[in-house]
């Protein structure tokens, strides 16, 4: 029997992407590892590898289709012996068609759970043959809690003859009869909305995958975590005669800091002097961090990413300074792949560079805290001796999750960030 090939999910929060590019054609022989077609999700463009060995049979979806679910057929693959007259009379599986905003509700930034013969849960592709896929739809097993016996842990068919069908579907079957709460009162529709403007002149512009994503997990963000705010004035003037001191020592290396790689430094160690505010909200629970691995958000083309930095409390200012280089040049040609930009459990975004003085950033779920950085301008100040002087000041705002971290904690996590950066000479010792 012909296997389905499925579209994937490429990413946690993908439910839906654009088959760019088909990598194979009708007839073609692939084995496990095989590149099959290059996908577009809200974020990159992404290369499919096969799961199974076969011919491909019959390619359901074109190159160029928006808006595929994950999870519907894209593809046929023939095992040794079929044909494509084996396949039938399929109709090719078009993408849903966009429901109006009248009646859709907003989308889920859960991850669709895909089927058991694509992936696990979390994502993971799992290596089963064609056979053992289907035993084990026959008998509802769930492939992911299986383990294989086959070259490379590949699940074969007397993994699943052995194993026992899960009794988790009485308890999926309740969670799905239980009431659902009441979804929350939509706003006017996209029609309704246009019909006001219908004597005036507009261009309607499509949403794509990336801003559908950012509005639907905004919407969550400002929804569902209760925000408080946390403001602070920085002076910069230490840590701007040591910039330019270290830049003149690091010329010839080609290497030029920028006050954002101390700013990222001094977030990473705050992390690590305060490490109860190292943390993210997981639903039922809190998932407190060892690591500082902090996001910084760079503005694309439409949209934004938050390219995360692993371990910044261990890195040096240099190090620093280049990955997020890097970072930010891969994002821009949206080449990150996902888990260089998921996780993480704080988050900064600066403005500075457009003049701005301040302003309240949203944080992005599950982090629990985002730094909004504005420009550093000259402003009168009182000095220590009580007189008047002139000094660089940037202003800070840390919106904070109050169900990761109280009051008194987020004051503690900007002081320390506010010391580290008045004392910069400090956060290389």
């Amino acid at each position: 029997m012909p296997t389905e090939i499925l579209m994937p999910a490429l990413s946690p929060t993908m439910e839906e992407g654009t088959l760019a590019k088909w990598l194979v054609k009708e007839g073609d022989t692939v084995s496990s590892g095989d590149l099959l077609a290059e996908i577009e999700t809200d974020k990159a463009t992404m290369e499919f590898e096969a799961v199974d060995e076969g011919t491909v049979g019959k390619i359901l979806v074109p190159e160029g289709s928006e808006g595929v679910k994950v999870n519907t057929p894209i593809a046929m693959l023939l095992e040794d012996g079929e044909s494509a007259d084996d396949i039938g009379s399929a109709p090719a599986a078009a993408p849903e068609p966009e429901a109006k905003a009248d009646s859709a509700p907003p989308p889920s930034t859960e991850t669709t759970a895909p089927a058991p013969a694509a992936s696990s849960k979390d994502g993971t592709r799992i290596f089963a043959s064609p056979l053992a896929r289907r035993i084990a739809a026959q008998k509802g097993l769930d492939l992911s809690a299986i383990k294989g016996s086959g070259p490379h842990g590949r699940i074969v068919k007397a993994d699943v003859e052995k194993a026992k069908a899960a009794p988790a579907k009485a308890a999926e079957a309740a969670a799905a009869s239980a009431p659902t709460p009441a979804a929350a009162p939509a706003g006017p529709s996209g029609d309704a909305i246009a019909k006001m403007y219908e004597r005036r002149d507009y261009e309607e512009i499509k949403l794509d995958g990336m801003r559908k994503t950012i509005a639907a997990r905004l919407t969550e963000a400002k929804q569902t975590i209760p925000h408080f705010y946390l403001r602070r004035d920085i002076r910069l003037d230490a840590l701007l005669e040591f910039r330019g001191t270290l830049n003149g020592q690091l010329a010839e290396r080609g290497v030029k800091l920028s006050v954002n790689d101390f700013i990222i430094k001094a977030c990473a160690l705050a992390l690590q002097q305060i490490p109860d505010a190292n943390a993210v909200w997981a639903g039922d629970k809190i998932l407190k961090l060892t690591p500082s691995d902090v996001a910084v958000a760079v503005a694309i083309e439409g949209g934004l990413f938050t390219p995360v930095l692993q371990d910044a409390h261990q890195k040096s200012l240099s190090a620093l300074s280049a990955e997020m280089k890097d970072l930010a040049s891969r994002a821009r040609d949206r080449k990150l792949a996902p888990h260089e930009y998921q996780g993480g459990s704080f988050a900064i975004s600066n403005l500075g560079m457009f003049g701005i003085d301040n302003f309240d950033a949203v944080i992005n779920p599950p982090h629990g805290a985002i730094l909004a950085v504005g420009a550093g301008v000259k402003k009168p100040v009182v000095g220590k001796d009580g007189e008047l002087e002139v000094a660089t000041v940037m202003s800070v705002t840390l919106s904070v999750d109050h169900r990761v971290i109280d009051g008194a904690l987020g004051a503690q996590l900007l002081q320390s960030i506010v010391e580290n950066l008045e004392n910069p000479l400090a956060m290389l010792a």
